[in-house]
């Protein structure tokens, strides 16, 4: 299995560092034709307004969303996130979203970056929580009926899936804990 990350901008050599421990060969994604060869993809938390317009720059945007319409198994954090909701209440004009997953995102709706802190985060079905780093993270204000919330904060999902599509509004390359990227990988 070949796992990707998208290699824009962003967090994406940490991703690489987490999939590199659970024994994947990640590879960066910065054209359509590394795109075209990978099972599954990160996309990594930065800023989504640059994201989106490098996507376009690199040619990426429309082959991604002909791969996540075909069912590409990815994983959106932070930006990721941002990236791959339905609708972003506060984004730019011309920001992309690809609607990939039901929810509707706040930017930043956690704060600045002086706001950033960590929470442990309670994951349906997992034994122990899991440390959640929250930087200028996405708040979900809403999630559709065929979204899976597997993690809250204080009563707002912080961890969703729809098919193929998990997103997280924490980054969590940052913990000192594998097991989102080991779900991800694993998960059919």
């Amino acid at each position: 299995m070949k796992v990707g990350i998208l290699a824009l901008q962003g967090a994406f050599g940490l991703h690489e560092r987490v999939l590199s421990r659970l024994g994947v060969a990640p590879v960066q994604v910065r054209t359509p034709d590394e795109l075209a060869e990978v099972d599954r993809l990160v996309i990594p938390g930065g800023e989504s307004t640059a994201i989106s317009k490098l996507l376009d720059a690199n040619g990426l945007a429309d082959p991604l969303d002909d791969r996540l319409a075909d069912g590409l198994p990815v994983l959106g954090t932070c930006a990721g996130m941002i990236l791959l909701a339905h609708k972003v209440v506060d984004g730019y004009p011309g920001q992309r979203c690809f609607g990939a997953i039901d929810v509707a995102v706040i930017r930043n709706g956690y704060g600045r970056q002086s706001d950033s802190f960590s929470a442990p985060i309670a994951i349906d079905g997992w034994d122990s929580a899991f440390p959640g780093v929250f930087i200028r993270a996405p708040v979900v204000e809403s999630a559709g009926a065929d979204v899976e919330v597997l993690a809250k904060l204080d009563g707002v999902p912080v961890l969703c899936r729809q098919g193929s599509v998990s997103v997280s509004s924490f980054h969590p390359e940052l913990a000192d804990d594998d097991r989102v990227h080991r779900w991800f990988v694993e998960q059919e």
